[in-house]
C-alpha cells in the first residue's frame, strides 16, 4: 500500500504538468497504485495561503481518498490567525499536516516570529512538512530540537545532500525524510540500513515531479518487504496518528 505524503492539487504556471484537478489527480494515483494523498494547493504556495487552503477544502469534500495539508504562515500579520486558532480550524477541518515555504514566503521558519505556530502544531499533533531548500540543515536541526515533540518531515533532498541530512537524523529524533527527490544512488537503501526505515517517507510530488520517481524507487529498491510497507505507507500512518488499514 502507497499513501503519498506530498502530492499537490491547481495549476502551476511554471510549466504545463497538467489542470491540477482532483480528478487528474486521482486518475495519476490509480495509474501508479497510490491509494490515498495528503495534498496541499498551489494557490496556498503561490498566491495566498488563507485562501489556498479553503480553496483544497472545497475540492477534496467527500473525497476519503485525499487528506488535507494546509499551508502556515507564521501569525506576525494575521493572515490565517493566530497559532491557537490556525490549529483549531486545521483539526475541525480534518487536515492531516502543515506545509511551510519559509524561503518564498519571506519569513525564518527557525526564528522567533514562526516559533508559536510550531509550538501550536507539536501541541495539535499536526506533522510539518517542507522541502529542504525552503529552510537549510542548520534551521531544520534548530527547529527539530526546539520542538522535539514536533514531527518534522523533509522533501525535495535532491542530489549530493545525504551527508548534512546523516548529522541531522544522528542528532535528532523526529526528523524524517520525504522520498520525492531522493537522488542519491542507492541513498535509500543507505538511509535505512543507517537509521532504520521509520526515518522515511513515501511522498512523490506529485504533479511536479513525475510519481514514477519515487514509485520506483521504493518499489524497485533493496529493502525488504516490511520496511517497503513501512515506508510506503506505514510511518505516515503513524505521523497522521491514524490506525493502519487493510489495503
Amino acid at each position: 500500500m502507497l499513501i503519498d505524503a506530498d502530492a499537490m492539487l491547481g495549476r502551476y504556471p511554471r510549466r504545463d504538468v497538467g489542470e491540477g484537478t482532483v480528478t487528474e489527480t486521482l486518475a495519476r494515483m490509480d495509474r501508479f497504485g497510490i491509494a490515498e494523498a495528503v495534498v496541499s494547493h498551489t494557490l496556498s504556495w503561490l498566491h495566498d495561503p488563507h485562501t489556498g487552503n479553503l480553496r483544497l477544502l472545497d475540492l477534496i469534500e467527500g473525497e476519503p481518498r485525499l487528506r488535507p495539508c494546509w499551508v502556515l504562515l507564521p501569525d506576525t500579520c494575521g493572515e490565517t490567525g493566530t497559532p491557537a486558532e490556525f490549529v483549531s480550524a486545521a483539526k475541525a477541518a480534518g487536515v492531516g499536516a502543515v506545509r511551510a515555504y519559509p524561503a518564498d514566503h519571506g519569513y525564518d521558519l527557525a526564528g522567533r516570529d514562526a516559533a508559536s505556530m510550531l509550538h501550536a502544531l507539536a501541541e495539535a499533533e499536526l506533522p510539518l512538512l517542507f522541502d529542504a531548500p525552503q529552510v537549510g540543515w542548520p534551521a531544520i536541526e534548530s527547529i527539530a530540537r526546539t520542538h522535539p515533540e514536533l514531527s518534522v518531515v523533509v522533501g525535495g533532498l535532491g542530489y549530493r545532500t545525504l551527508r548534512q541530512a546523516a548529522g541531522v537524523l544522528s542528532r535528532t529524533a523526529n526528523v524524517h525524510l520525504g522520498l520525492a527527490n531522493l537522488s542519491s544512488h542507492c541513498g535509500l537503501e543507505w538511509l535505512v540500513e543507517r537509521y532504520g526505515p521509520h526515518r522515511v517517507v513515501f511522498g512523490t510530488g506529485a504533479p511536479v515531479r513525475d510519481p514514477a520517481e519515487s514509485v520506483t524507487r521504493l518499489l524497485w529498491s533493496e529493502l525488504d518487504d516490511q520496511a517497503v510497507a513501512a515506508i510506503g505507507a506505514g510511518n505516515l500512518r503513524s505521523l497522521l496518528r491514524e490506525e493502519a488499514r487493510v489495503a
